[in-house]
């Protein structure tokens, strides 16, 4: 596995030890900053992927507005058998 050292000072390096946790190391922290964005942008990218195919597929959208209206506060009725 490729390792990689980057150099962080100044004032970065003054605001990433005032917002990490004190019982948490620089490293751990900066990594965990990291894979939090990498999340976040992936997650980004799923959402723009979704708005594609709603925009594709009209049987999706008119799914998703029946969805959208359906009455949660009464229970459904019942059908007899």
């Amino acid at each position: 596995m490729k390792a990689t050292t980057i150099k962080v000072d100044g004032s970065l390096l003054v605001e990433l030890e005032r917002h990490k946790p004190k019982d948490q190391s620089l490293t751990a922290f900066v990594r965990e900053v990291l894979a939090r964005e990498v999340r976040r942008l992936q997650l980004e990218e799923a959402a723009d992927r979704y708005a594609g195919f709603l925009a594709r597929e009209r049987r999706e959208r008119e799914w998703l507005a029946e969805w959208d209206s359906a009455d949660l506060v009464r229970p459904p009725k019942r059908k007899r058998t």
